[in-house]
């Protein structure tokens, strides 16, 4: 059974829509590298990227409709079905899993009673498990509409998600204040966000990076750990900027550690 086409944005929508399309579209040498900012623009207007929005890219492009839906149903950043106001991501890579992301993320679903990728009933919350967002020295990290809540635990992010759900004002830890989805995507698309504070605003790197960083310029004393259980000696960055500069043994240098061709006895 033929799929019926999709309906269009009433007037009033689309025309507006339009005129923004023609804004991003100029910005690209290649009309169709628009395509990612365009299904943002489209994802602001009704909070997924439903059959119109990809009708109206395909259109504005001059793709066809399955050139557009291969690249929404590619990324996770465009949803599909209707989502809450705030998507909170729990990130459960390694490193905040270990550190509690795992336990954060089964006690939100407990707590708001839904699934991974799933909405509370008032609309206000979709819960989903996410991959690193490069804050591993904050970790746990809980994201809002993709912006950060660093060190986090169970009892703060149960407090963070009933905050949401509530109205109460929520400030990120670090980054730009925190706004609707649908006026992130808007952002997403490459329009300015005006609100105030926003553009000052931005997510330093945390004190464990700052260090490592540090360390890497020489700038202070640091330990390099040799393997085999060496002992650990204090170096100086005159003599070693890194721990990777630092004489290491190999097998190839470690007489107790030999190393030399595979034996092809045997076979």
């Amino acid at each position: 059974m033929p799929q019926l086409p999709a309906p269009d944005y009433p007037d009033d929508v689309r025309v507006r829509l339009e005129a923004d399309a023609k804004e991003i579209v100029a910005r690209y040498p290649d009309s169709r590298s628009a395509l990612l900012p365009l299904l943002h623009l489209v994802q602001s207007e009704e909070g997924h990227v439903t059959r119109t929005g990809m009708q109206f890219c395909a259109d504005v492009l001059g793709l066809t409709t399955a050139e557009v839906t291969a690249v929404a149903t590619f990324y996770t950043m465009y949803r599909r079905k209707p989502s809450g106001d705030y998507q909170v991501g729990v990130c459960t890579n390694t490193l905040c899993a270990v550190m509690g992301g795992d336990a954060i993320f089964e006690e939100l679903q407990e707590h708001l009673g839904v699934g991974n990728s799933e909405t509370t009933e008032d609309g206000k919350v979709t819960l989903e498990h996410i991959e690193c967002n490069a804050a591993c020295d904050f970790a746990p990290v809980v994201m809002v509409n993709w912006e950060f809540f660093d060190n986090q635990t169970p009892d703060s992010a149960k407090q963070l998600v009933d905050d949401l759900r509530s109205g109460r004002e929520v400030s990120p830890t670090r980054g730009a204040p925190l706004c609707t989805f649908k006026e992130t995507a808007r952002i997403l698309a490459g329009f300015p966000d005006e609100r105030p504070g926003a553009v000052e605003a931005s997510g330093a790197a945390g004190p464990a990076s700052l260090l490592g960083l540090r360390l890497a310029k020489g700038e202070g004393h640091h330990r390099v750990v040799h393997p085999r259980g060496s002992a650990p000696q204090d170096q100086t960055p005159a003599d070693h900027p890194s721990s990777h500069d630092a004489p290491q043994q190999t097998s190839a240098s470690d007489p107790q550690h030999p190393s030399g061709p595979v034996s092809e006895e045997g076979e």
